[in-house]
């Protein structure tokens, strides 16, 4: 994995919803993009360094049914668009992150429908999985096709998508639906980019499997930490710090393969904000994400305390990819408890970087309380959670009820 890696906090944008862009591909191009770079200083005030984008390439609807991997979305603008947003991010100390969806495309992917013309048998038709003479829609989704990812030609050209972007200046890859691509593909990629862009970090989205096998096969270098993540909310949210015990204990595990991409929230879950429900208890989940070892990310809009609620329909992820405002100035006051206590543990993390792979050891150990430590070369420094009323002790002392509180020992 790149040194760089290690010093890295991200914020997840979901571009076309934080641009407030249509909801389906228009014909001309709208230079919107560039609102995004207007809130780089910001992101650096909130103590990140990296920006993460969620799918800014061509598309017909969302984003993830991509028509064109080299091509900007025309909601969003164009190549110069891009080009001045990373030149910004970069002037400024920001690595940008590209999320690349190669499981699946869109119905109107020129390579799709020359395979329609040409039938499953074709050049064209051997990009993709069939079922008969039906294309194979990802996970029921009609609009996208899944590509074969055992043709050598999908793989080159994935490679030559990642390579393009990463000669015009981003610094790594999201791989959307990670978990849907035999690994074996990806080591074939990755090998072949790498070659090329040897400082290149790759991430996988993995929400359920062996995660430390997918990591070994596949030659990426993290996958996304979804069964911390449920453990964090739900442990909270239920007052059972045991559930969340027992997957430090495993994500400990892990630590001797891969670095992990940690959060509380992104563009397909609930806000944190809203699962967890005593709003007292919403810094515990921030305290955790900064404290444990991972490569953190901070989703737009949590670190201002944003609520809302993903729902099961056509639209149902509206809620949780708004648009934001012009500007910083523009935001309602009452986020700013939430960035200040966000800035502090991003702080933290900052002062004591060693964070990013050391484990985590669980002591005191209730279901409403719980202390975690972990060492580095002499240096200790712990975390105590408190959900319950009363106060409970910890290494810098008692910790009041609903609290938290970190010590450096």
């Amino acid at each position: 994995m790149p040194n760089w890696v290690e010093h890295v906090v991200w914020w997840q944008v979901y571009p076309l919803g934080f641009v407030g862009a249509e909801t389906e591909a228009i014909d001309t191009v709208e230079h919107r993009i560039g609102r995004i770079g207007d809130w780089l200083d910001y992101l650096l005030e909130l103590g990140c360094n990296g920006l993460s984008l969620g799918p800014v390439f061509a598309s017909e609807t969302h984003g993830y049914d991509t028509v064109d991997h080299f091509r900007i979305d025309g909601r969003l603008g164009d190549d110069a668009d891009i080009d001045a947003l990373i030149a910004a991010a970069h002037g400024k100390g920001v690595k940008i992150l590209f999320d690349g969806v190669f499981n699946h495309v869109g119905r109107e992917h020129e390579k799709f429908r020359q395979a329609l013309a040409d039938g499953p048998e074709s050049e064209a038709g051997g990009w993709f999985r069939w079922r008969g003479d039906e294309p194979v829609a990802f996970e029921g989704h009609d609009l996208l096709v899944t590509l074969n990812h055992d043709n050598p030609a999908v793989a080159e050209y994935v490679a030559s998508v990642m390579n393009h972007w990463l000669d015009r200046g981003i610094d790594g890859w999201r791989l959307d639906a990670a978990y849907a691509v035999p690994p074996q593909f990806w080591a074939s990629v990755v090998h072949a980019v790498r070659a090329k862009h040897p400082d290149v970090w790759f991430v996988g989205e993995m929400i359920h499997g062996d995660y430390a096998q997918y990591v070994n096969v596949s030659g990426l270098d993290s996958i996304t930490q979804y069964e911390l993540w449920k453990a964090t909310w739900s442990a909270i949210e239920d007052a059972n710090f045991f559930e969340l015990a027992h997957a430090i204990e495993r994500g400990n595990d892990l630590l001797d393969t891969f670095v992990p991409a940690t959060f509380v929230g992104n563009h397909d879950v609930t806000r944190v904000a809203s699962t967890i429900t005593d709003e007292r208890h919403v810094p515990h989940a921030v305290a955790l994400l900064f404290f444990l070892a991972g490569v953190p990310s901070v989703y737009y809009g949590d670190e201002q305390g944003f609520r809302g609620v993903k729902e099961e329909r056509v639209g149902g992820d509206d809620a949780v990819r708004p648009e934001f405002p012009a500007g910083p100035d523009d935001l309602a006051p009452y986020g700013a408890e939430t960035f200040r206590t966000h800035q502090e543990l991003i702080g933290i993390r900052r002062r004591h970087p060693w964070l990013h792979r050391t484990p985590s050891q669980v002591s005191n150990l209730s279901n409403t309380a719980v202390t975690l430590s972990s060492s580095h070369e002499g240096a200790t420094l712990t975390l105590t959670l408190n959900l319950g009323d009363d106060p409970v002790s910890s290494p810098g002392g008692d910790v009041a009820g609903h609290s938290w509180a970190v010590h450096e020992g």
